[in-house]
């Protein structure tokens, strides 16, 4: 019984770090993102909110937001600036920005009320 305990708990230390690990990782991930995000910002609002004049980028469908991506990528559809920000984006950061956004609801929350 001792044996299996002295290899249970190096096990468990192990599993403890990688679980670490994949968390700073993800955590990593989350911030590379909200950067990319940021510069949309000026466009599209805070968090893909527009507050007029561009679309609202919160809440729609990831497939959508990839679909128009790519279409500016591509040269099928032509802005004033979207086609030559799109092209500086890999298929993954666009996959993981358009997820971004449709995690998003589609109507921005209310502000908290001031305490």
């Amino acid at each position: 019984m001792t044996k299996h305990i002295k290899f249970i708990k190096p096990a468990l230390a192990g599993i403890a770090v990688s679980v670490l690990a994949l968390s700073a990782t993800a955590q990593a991930q989350t911030l590379q993102v909200k950067q990319w995000v940021a510069s949309c910002a000026a466009c599209h609002g805070t968090d893909g909110y527009s507050e007029g004049g561009m679309a609202s980028l919160a809440g729609q469908k990831k497939s959508d937001l990839i679909e128009k991506m790519n279409d500016y990528k591509s040269g099928k559809r032509v802005a004033t600036i979207m086609h030559q920000l799109a092209k500086g984006y890999t298929d993954e950061q666009i996959e993981q920005i358009a997820a971004y956004y449709a995690a998003l609801p589609h109507q921005k929350p209310a502000a908290k009320p001031a305490k």
